[in-house]
């Protein structure tokens, strides 16, 4: 009689659903656009930062002429605003970080209408107000809508302020202004500190992080 193989003690990954897995590439997504993110924001600082140095040093030497001109008794003459080259390409580059981040604001929207479909999905196929198993390990599948869609709002609010900024820093004379651009730029208001709590809950619920 032949002996029986002792059982397989090792546990088994559970074969996860389409729209499981949908959703656990949509978490590792949401990872990679908010690390991109924070890596344009530092950029975008710095340039912004230079923008600023530039603009200030521009209005010193204004007023040095002008202080010139009351010490000699003389009509300061308008100063012709000279071309100046590093402070355009700054621009320009503070505008390209824009134009990224806005393409990253957009993907993230896309997740989120990705997750709601997968929500509405599972709606029709066991009716509303019937509680299925969940996915992974705890959440139910809408509590992943209502966590992209948290988080797809924080950075809509973000980019729009991000808008103005690039818009106004190179042209502002207001030097306590150009101040409050930079640190909002900096800090970023409107992306709460829940928002990595958030990221890293999903991450965890979805297996990519272990406890």
């Amino acid at each position: 009689m032949a002996a029986k193989s002792p059982p397989d003690s090792t546990p088994r990954r559970p074969v996860l659903s389409v729209s499981a897995r949908k959703i656990k590439d949509n978490a590792a997504d949401w990872h990679n656009l908010m690390m991109k993110w924070e890596k344009l924001n530092d950029n975008g600082f710095t340039t912004a930062n230079k923008i600023v140095n530039m603009r200030i040093s521009e209005q010193f030497q204004d007023n040095k002429l002008e202080i010139a001109c009351d010490d000699n008794g003389t009509e300061p003459e308008k100063p012709t605003r000279k071309y100046n080259e590093e402070l355009d390409n700054c621009c320009a580059e503070l505008l390209e970080t824009l134009k990224h981040m806005t393409k990253i604001q957009l993907k993230m929207e896309k997740l989120t209408s990705t997750t709601k479909a997968i929500c509405d999905l599972e709606t029709f196929h066991h009716g509303a107000g019937n509680c299925t198993a969940p996915f992974f390990h705890t959440w139910p599948t809408p509590y992943f809508y209502e966590v992209c869609l948290k988080l797809s709002e924080m950075y809509k609010k973000e980019l729009q302020l991000k808008q103005t900024i690039v818009q106004d820093i190179a042209h502002s004379a207001n030097q306590d202004l150009m101040m409050v651009y930079l640190s909002s730029w900096l800090y970023q208001p409107y992306i709460e500190n829940s928002s990595m709590l958030l990221l890293e809950a999903m991450l965890l619920e979805t297996g990519h992080r272990q406890c």
